[in-house]
């Protein structure tokens, strides 16, 4: 049997005869430009043409070692540059954090590679064609989203959510469109080396040319119709490394509550329901009863959802609370999945003694989690899911609600990620989301960027960065719930399995 890479007159033979550290630096370069996938760069060509040339890279590996080194590095290089913004958490406070960051960034985007290098490592170890790497990477991308709490920012199916194509999340997630985006990325990287080499190129330029046009045109989706139901989503803008200075903290919230209290452009417009963003005020419930009080005064009694950091238990807690018209927390959400190493610290006893803590943590051991999903009553405006900052960023965290709601409430402070790629990531998330479900998704940042989000991942209208306002908007209504809020990750959990098996038992029977 003849083995991958050692046909002669086979593409990229120059490849083959580089060391292997030349190899891994290529693979890396390659990688970083995948990443102009992902906002704001907004290229999801790229990143397919970067995909296909990773299925290349890896026709020409020998051996499964080679394979992961390969693997590894676009991974690295990938995450480098998708990832470029968890730099900026760490200017918060820079004679304190500063000199964590290049570790942080390296660090994160070098243990996140280590899933993509195993999936090119178990791709070659099945075959030594690179059709497996397709069921590989979207497995995975799976576990990334999983393992450890899960991190899967910066997926490929990320990159989709301005086109036609991300319309696909509704039926298949995240992960479904992974694996069609990897299933391209192999056909367009199948070398025309047969008999018919000029009717295959011809066949992929077609296939590009229309992956293309489903990357960039727009959604043809019928517009959502709207309920009578105006919400104003509040923007404070309190920067970072001011929000809880004691010469600015009541500054904030002052602007919050002249916000809340500013007219209506019209009558019809008056607000239903006023969101603040996430940790909004600088006091802890349940001390905080003066403030709310205000707020709901501001609000003039009609509900008002915002968030704020609460103690129970002898436990912090970063939580969403509801208040009536007397300024009363009559619902509350407390935030469950918590970002590790920001609101705490994995083995914290053992991180205490050496003094680290989270960059978002009041304490040592850091927040306590939540008991999970749940949905808040929110009267004539239907239920509402709520979800805390990074809670946006899992698909399987969503689809986990006891209960389909009729929208999804976002409040988030992206003040930690600075004002360029990460709020712009997060937000694609957010869209994300909304698409999956068939929901609306109305999103209160701290500096934005703050939005309404229809229930095909359209924004119909937003605050940009580094502003302060608020915006009135009327609240879409939910679609029919959509295959992928019934089924969740199940199905292609399965298809995957199937594949990769059927993969092993056919290296096997090879043998």
């Amino acid at each position: 049997m003849t083995r991958a890479g050692s046909r002669p007159g086979k593409p990229w033979g120059w490849y083959t005869r580089l060391p292997r550290v030349a190899r891994a630096a290529i693979a890396g370069f390659v990688g970083a430009l995948g990443a102009l996938g992902q906002a704001p760069y907004d290229q999801p060509l790229i990143m397919l043409l970067a995909f296909s040339l990773a299925f290349l890279m890896l026709r020409r590996q020998k051996r499964a070692r080679d394979a992961a080194l390969v693997g590894w590095c676009f991974g690295i290089g990938y995450f480098c540059v998708a990832l470029i913004w968890i730099l900026q958490p760490f200017q918060i406070d820079p004679d304190k954090h500063a000199w964590m960051a290049p570790f942080a960034l390296l660090f994160m985007s070098t243990g996140l590679a280590l899933f993509w290098g195993a999936a090119f490592w178990a791709a070659r170890l099945l075959s030594n064609r690179t059709w497996p790497l397709i069921l590989t990477w979207t497995a995975a991308e799976v576990l990334r989203a999983y393992v450890l709490t899960g991190f899967p920012w910066a997926n490929p199916a990320q990159a989709l959510v301005n086109g036609a194509a991300g319309q696909g999340l509704a039926w298949v997630g995240p992960h479904g469109i992974t694996l069609w985006l990897m299933s391209l990325a192999w056909a367009l990287s199948f070398p025309a080396i047969y008999r018919r080499r000029h009717v295959m190129r011809l066949g992929q330029a077609a296939l590009l040319v229309s992956v293309a046009a489903l990357f960039y045109l727009r959604p043809s989706a019928p517009e959502a119709p709207l309920t009578p139901h105006w919400v104003r989503l509040v923007q404070p803008n309190a920067e970072q490394h001011l929000k809880w200075h004691p010469d600015h903290a009541r500054g904030f919230f002052d602007r919050q509550l002249a916000l809340t209290a500013a007219p209506p452009e019209t009558a019809a417009a008056a607000p239903d329901l006023t969101i603040w963003p996430e940790t909004a005020i600088p006091w802890v419930h349940p001390d905080a009863e003066a403030a709310l009080e205000m707020i709901s005064t501001a609000a003039q009694g009609k509900p008002v959802a915002l968030g704020l950091l609460r103690r129970q238990g002898g436990g912090l807690l970063n939580s969403m609370v509801v208040l009536d018209a007397t300024g009363q927390a009559t619902q509350i959400y407390d935030k469950h999945h918590l970002v590790p190493f920001g609101e705490y610290i994995p083995l914290s006893s053992v991180a205490e003694r050496f003094g680290l803590t989270g960059m978002a943590q009041i304490s040592a051991t850091g927040f306590a989690r939540g008991p999970g999903a749940q949905t808040l009553d929110f009267g004539a405006l239907g239920r509402g899911l709520p979800l805390i900052c990074y809670e946006a960023v899992f698909a399987h965290d969503v689809n986990a609600a006891p209960e389909r709601p009729d929208f999804i409430i976002q409040i988030t402070n992206d003040a930690w990620f600075g004002r360029d790629v990460g709020p712009q990531q997060h937000l694609a998330q957010a869209r994300m989301r909304a698409i999956e479900q068939g929901l609306p998704l109305m999103r209160a940042a701290n500096t934005g960027i703050s939005a309404m989000i229809d229930p095909h991942g359209r924004v119909l209208a937003s605050l940009p960065m580094g502003v302060s306002g608020f915006l009135d908007v009327q609240l879409p209504a939910p679609l029919e719930p959509t295959l992928y809020s019934r089924t969740g990750d199940g199905p292609l959990a399965l298809l995957l399995l199937i594949g990769l098996v059927g993969a092993a038992i056919r290296r096997a029977a090879s043998k």
